[in-house]
């Protein structure tokens, strides 16, 4: 069966090109290259024996989308990453996160929902609840006023989902999750921000390797108890496998709804200084940080009830934290060797 990864060449669509192919789907990638590498391809071909075709497109060109599926007229269902993702600079431009993250949203349900049986999994996200009000958050928790336009995209972006299903042929899950890190265990395959990284763990890794002076911790007056913002760190390859899982839910007809909705975590929550403690405990090296302001957008606490992913789908994350920095370090240490 021929899965669409857009995103594909990205560090969990990468990821999840590596566990669709080790579970011998036919993966076609596509990607615009403006956040990834096309020797990603490398990556994953040294991983899995084999490249998934690579199609180099801008989902935002509604012609080029039209003429993809006209050439790819086989599709048993798509996995759609594609998106900037980053709160920060979504807070600074947020229609260019508008354009991105809706427009090509639209234009692949658009030519979707022309097949007769299409499957689609939806790269949601924890932003979603905002700061939600009980910890663990569960999928039964309230949709909060998204604090960003990155998370108000996500949010629009199921919204758009739940409507076309109902007039369409196309079943969904959508798959909100915590925060990915570290990398493929063969050290072939991690993340790769361009320009400053907008998420810490790629931080951490890029001061302890001297990439840059020292790691802004934005905020220790957050309710929590040391201080610091609190996340559900998740390693990638948990993630890229629980796309997985997911998808073939789908081929088989096993969901009972249209649209279903997972959360995608951990369970457990780690501040700020805590993931610096455990970084510092795997790599052996003392971390240059400093306390600044707070950052517009972020929120106090977030972490998953994954109950009904375990339960449902089968799935649970596998790997510790220390486990999750210690690939995160390795792969920082390759590419910059």
């Amino acid at each position: 069966m021929k899965i669409v990864v857009t995103g594909g060449l990205g560090f969990i669509g990468s990821h999840t090109v590596v566990e669709l192919q080790n579970e011998g789907f036919e993966v076609v990638a596509i990607d615009n290259l403006s956040n990834s590498s096309e020797s990603v391809l490398d990556g994953i071909f040294n991983i899995t024996g084999k490249k998934p075709i690579f199609e180099k497109m801008d989902l935002r060109d509604k012609k080029a989308v039209q003429d993809f599926f006209n050439k790819h007229n086989d599709v048993s269902g798509v996995i759609h990453f594609a998106a900037s993702k980053a709160v920060g600079e979504s807070v600074e431009n947020p229609l260019l996160y508008y354009e991105n993250n809706i427009n090509s949203l639209v234009y692949l349900l658009q030519e979707l929902k022309e097949l007769p049986n299409a499957n689609f999994i939806f790269s949601s996200s924890c932003t979603v609840y905002g700061q939600a009000e009980n910890m663990p958050i569960t999928e039964n928790a309230p949709v909060q006023q998204a604090m960003s336009p990155y998370g108000n995209t996500k949010q629009i972006g199921e919204e758009i989902i739940t409507d076309v299903a109902k007039v369409t042929a196309i079943n969904s899950i959508l798959l909100r999750y915590f925060n990915p890190i570290g990398a493929h265990p063969s050290n072939e395959i991690g993340e790769l921000p361009l320009g400053v990284p907008q998420n810490l763990v790629p931080f951490i890794t890029q001061t302890a390797v001297g990439l840059r002076e020292k790691l802004s911790v934005f905020g220790n007056d957050y309710p929590t108890p040391d201080g610091t913002a609190v996340r559900d760190y998740i390693h990638v390859v948990d993630l890229a496998k629980a796309h997985v899982v997911a998808m073939q839910r789908l081929l088989n007809k096993k969901n009972l709804n249209k649209v279903e909705t997972f959360n995608l975590g951990t369970g457990t929550g780690s501040s700020v200084l805590e993931v610096i403690k455990a970084f510092e405990k795997v790599s052996e090296k003392k971390l240059n940080y400093q306390i600044v302001s707070r950052r517009e957008g972020d929120i106090t606490e977030a972490y998953a009830n994954t109950d009904k992913a375990n339960n449902i789908l089968g799935w649970k994350a596998q790997s510790t934290l220390e486990e999750c920095l210690a690939s995160a370090w390795k792969w920082e240490q390759k590419i910059r060797s």
